[in-house]
C-alpha cells in the first residue's frame, strides 16, 4: 500500500489529521500561570490584571476549604499483599479463561481502609513482563504513583515493591498497571480501593460494581492482538462482551426498602458507559471518589474509562417479587449490566441525609478568566503502531512537561481536534469542569478524568496542591500507548503574572 493511500485511510478513520505531508510539531510556549508544555492561542479579551489576581486569590481560598492539602495523621497501618500472575479462572459465563490477575481473581480484590489509616501494599510480580501499580484518583506522595520512568522503576518479573501512603480523601478509587496498560489491564489486572470516612453512614448495603468489556477471539479467550491500527483509528479497544464484577449476567438480590450505596468503576480500555436505572430513583453522591456538593438525580451521567460514580438508591418497600434491569445505553445497542432482584421481607429504610461535601468552590466568573494552558489533542502518522496520538503535536517521549505553580488557580483547556473520544486524566490532582465548547456548565463535583468528545473543547479549573511530576494522558489505553501522554510538574517556580 502506498504512502499516500495509507495517509488517506488514517485520515478518514481518525477524522483527525490535517494533512498528509511531513509531521509538524507545535512548539509549546508559556501562557499565563503555566510554563512550557501548553500551546497558546488568542483568547477572548481578559479582565484587567488586578481583577484576574483578585479572582485567582478568591478561587484558591475556596479550594482550600474544599479538600485538604495534607493527609491526616495515620493512626494505624493497614497492610495488603498483591500477587500479579497469569492464571486460569471461570469468568463471564462460567467459561475457563486464561487471564492475568491480582491474587488469582478478576476483578482483583477490593482493598478497604478508613480515612486516617496508612496503607501498605506489597506487590509481587510473577508476570512475564515488568509492571507497576497506579492508584487512580488517590492523592498519594508522588513517589508512590506507580508510573515507570517518572515516579519509579518498573517492577521486574520476580521482584517486589511496597507502596506506602496515607490517603487524603475518602472515596471510591481503583488500581491498575501503568506498564503496557493496554495489554495488562485488558488481561484482567485491576482492582478497587475504597477509603471509608472515619464514620460511615448506615446504608443497608455498600457494593462495588466493576464495569469492563472483553474482546474475545474465536476460541473464547482474550484476543491477544493489542494496540491494533483499528483500535488506534477508533476509540480504543471495545469488546463484544460486557461484564459487571466479571459476570456477563450479574444478578444482585436485595431486600424491599433497602438503601444501597453503589460504587460504579469503569475499568474498560476504551468503552464508555451510560447506565440506565429507571424506574429506580438513583441519586449521585460522589464522582471520581470525592463527594459532590449536593446529591442530584442520576440522569445519564457518562462513565468514561477511569471514571467512578457513587449512587444512593432506595429499593421500593413494595417491590418484593420484582426485578429491575440496569442497562448500558451509551451505544445504539443496549447492554444489560445488572439485574436487581427484590426478595424477602421488607427492611426499615435507613433515614439520613445523603452525604455531601462540606465546602465546594463556586468559582463564580471563572469562565471570564484567561486560559493558562492549552492541550491540543490530535493524531498523526508514525510510531511503532503506524498511528501516533499526540498532545500539542508531540507524542510521549517528545513531550515537554507543563510547569504549574503549586497553590495557584489555573484554567486548563483541552481542545480535541480529532473526531475520537478522549477521557483526559490528570494524576495527583482534581479539577472542576468550567465550560464545554465555550458554554458554562454547572457540575457540583470534582473530577480526575473528563471525557472530551470529538471536535469538542473542554475547560477545567484546578488548584494543584500536590507537588511532584505527574502524568497526564488519555485514558483510552490504546491512545495512551500510542503517545497521548505528557507530564505536569507541580512546584514553586517563582513569581508569575496574575
Amino acid at each position: 500500500m502506498g504512502v499516500g493511500r495509507r495517509c488517506v485511510l488514517v485520515a478518514l478513520a481518525l477524522g483527525a489529521i490535517a494533512g498528509c505531508g511531513d509531521d509538524a510539531t507545535q512548539r509549546p510556549v508559556a501562557v499565563g500561570a503555566a510554563r512550557r508544555g501548553g500551546t497558546s492561542e488568542s483568547p477572548s479579551p481578559s479582565p484587567p490584571a488586578d481583577r484576574v489576581g483578585e479572582a485567582r486569590s478568591r478561587f484558591e481560598a475556596e479550594l482550600a476549604r474544599a479538600y485538604p492539602a495534607e493527609a491526616p495523621p495515620a493512626r494505624v497501618t493497614r497492610r495488603f499483599e498483591l500477587r500479579a500472575a497469569p492464571t486460569t479462572i471461570e469468568l463471564i459465563d462460567g467459561r475457563s479463561m486464561a487471564v492475568w490477575a491480582y491474587n488469582g481473581q478478576v476483578p482483583g480484590p477490593v482493598l478497604r481502609a478508613r480515612l486516617g489509616e496508612e496503607i501498605q501494599v506489597t506487590l509481587r510480580n510473577d508476570l512475564p513482563q515488568p509492571t507497576t501499580v497506579h492508584w487512580h484518583g488517590v492523592r498519594v506522595p508522588n513517589a508512590m504513583d506507580g508510573v515507570p520512568g517518572v515516579t519509579q522503576e518498573p517492577i521486574a518479573p520476580g521482584a517486589t515493591f511496597t507502596y506506602r501512603f496515607v490517603p487524603k480523601d475518602p472515596g471510591t478509587y481503583w488500581f491498575h498497571p501503568h506498564v503496557r496498560g493496554a495489554e495488562q489491564v485488558e488481561r484482567g489486572l485491576y482492582g478497587v480501593l475504597v477509603i471509608d470516612d472515619a464514620e460511615s453512614l448506615p446504608y443497608s448495603r455498600d457494593e462495588v460494581w466493576v464495569l469492563d468489556d472483553w474482546r474475545l477471539g474465536p476460541d473464547g479467550q482474550i484476543d491477544p492482538r493489542f494496540v491494533t491500527r483499528h483500535d488506534l483509528a477508533h476509540d480504543g479497544r471495545w469488546g463484544q462482551v460486557v461484564t459487571v464484577n466479571g459476570d456477563a449476567q450479574h444478578r444482585m438480590v436485595v431486600r424491599p426498602g433497602a438503601r444501597l450505596r453503589l460504587r460504579l468503576v469503569n475499568t474498560s480500555n476504551g468503552r464508555v458507559y451510560r447506565p440506565d436505572f429507571e424506574p429506580l430513583e438513583a441519586r449521585v453522591i460522589a464522582v471520581d471518589g470525592l463527594l459532590a456538593a449536593r446529591a442530584f438525580p442520576y440522569e445519564g451521567l457518562e462513565l468514561a474509562p477511569g471514571n467512578r460514580v457513587d449512587l444512593d438508591i432506595v429499593v421500593p418497600s413494595d417491590g418484593a417479587g420484582r426485578a429491575f434491569q440496569v442497562t448500558d445505553r451509551f451505544t445504539r445497542r443496549p447492554h444489560p449490566l445488572v439485574t436487581l432482584v427484590v426478595e424477602g421481607e421488607p427492611v426499615s429504610t435507613p433515614a439520613f441525609d445523603p452525604p455531601t461535601r462540606a465546602s465546594f468552590p463556586e468559582w463564580g466568573g471563572a469562565d471570564d478568566l484567561p486560559v493558562d494552558v492549552i492541550y491540543t489533542l490530535n493524531a498523526r502518522r508514525g510510531g511503532p503502531h503506524g498511528i501516533q496520538w499526540t498532545i500539542n503535536g508531540r507524542p510521549w517521549g517528545q513531550h515537554e512537561a507543563t510547569e504549574l505553580q503549586a497553590g495557584r488557580w489555573t484554567r486548563v483547556r483541552f481542545r480535541n481536534d480529532s473526531a475520537r473520544l478522549h477521557p483526559m486524566h490528570i494524576h495527583g490532582q482534581f479539577f472542576r469542569v468550567l465550560t464545554r465548547d465555550g458554554r458554562a456548565v454547572d457540575e457540583p463535583f470534582f473530577r480526575d478524568t473528563v471525557l472530551v468528545r470529538g471536535r469538542e473543547t473542554v475547560d477545567v479549573g484546578m488548584v494543584p496542591v500536590d507537588w511532584g511530576r505527574w502524568m497526564m494522558h488519555c485514558h483510552v489505553l490504546e491512545h495512551a500507548e500510542a503517545g497521548m501522554m505528557t507530564e505536569v510538574d507541580v512546584g514553586d517556580f517563582g513569581p508569575m503574572d496574575p
